[in-house]
């Protein structure tokens, strides 16, 4: 039992990429996180990075940017990306389960502008990487792999993350919620953008 809870993050922080498909990167990500994106985007033979996200919650009215899609977006082109490689794909405003709306309103995009992809790739950070999976995969479907990769959450140490206060919220919580994800998650009208 305290070989599950010290490794829980590790579980949750999982890495497991897809070879080929499509970027996306979650918009609220912090910058190191969408810079660990773009240099996927680099590495690869990626032809877009989608950035999704859902309102700002906090300061949108004093900012330009209204999504937390549009905001990675600009984060990125301002980080050198090329305008033409990046795309915000902004979710609405929802009560709950916002991943999985963020999913749900990339899939509406994606089918509207071309068609849906085989494999996506997912960046996420930390311990909110499996459960972002879990919910693309909801919202995808049987037809579509999606691969993640968690980068490091620089909140706290990821081997000893039962050691501080940010760690013990944030991966409690991430556990808590990837076990509704899994066990009680059911798409509501709630839930969709």
């Amino acid at each position: 039992m305290v070989l599950g809870f010290r490794n829980m993050n590790a579980f949750l922080a999982v890495n497991d990429p897809v070879p080929d498909g499509i970027l996306v990167v979650e918009g609220w990500s912090p910058d190191y996180a969408l810079e660990a994106a773009m240099l996927e985007f680099k590495r690869n033979s990626y032809h877009k990075l989608y950035v999704v996200g859902g309102p700002l919650d906090q300061g949108s009215p004093l900012s330009e940017y209204k999504t937390y899609a549009e905001l990675g977006s600009t984060i990125l082109l301002r980080m050198g990306m090329d305008n033409d490689t990046v795309q915000a794909v902004p979710s609405g405003y929802v009560l709950k389960d916002r991943t999985y709306a963020e999913a749900v309103a990339l899939q509406k995009w994606l089918r509207q502008h071309s068609t849906i992809p085989n494999d996506i790739n997912l960046i996420s950070v930390g311990a909110h990487a499996r459960r972002s999976r879990l919910l693309f995969e909801k919202a995808f479907g049987n037809g579509t792999r999606v691969g993640i990769t968690a980068i490091e959450d620089r909140n706290y140490d990821p081997n000893h993350w039962w050691r501080s206060s940010q760690g013990v919220r944030l991966v409690v919580d991430e556990a808590i919620a990837y076990c509704y994800a899994r066990l009680l998650f059911s798409a509501s009208r709630e839930s969709l953008p």
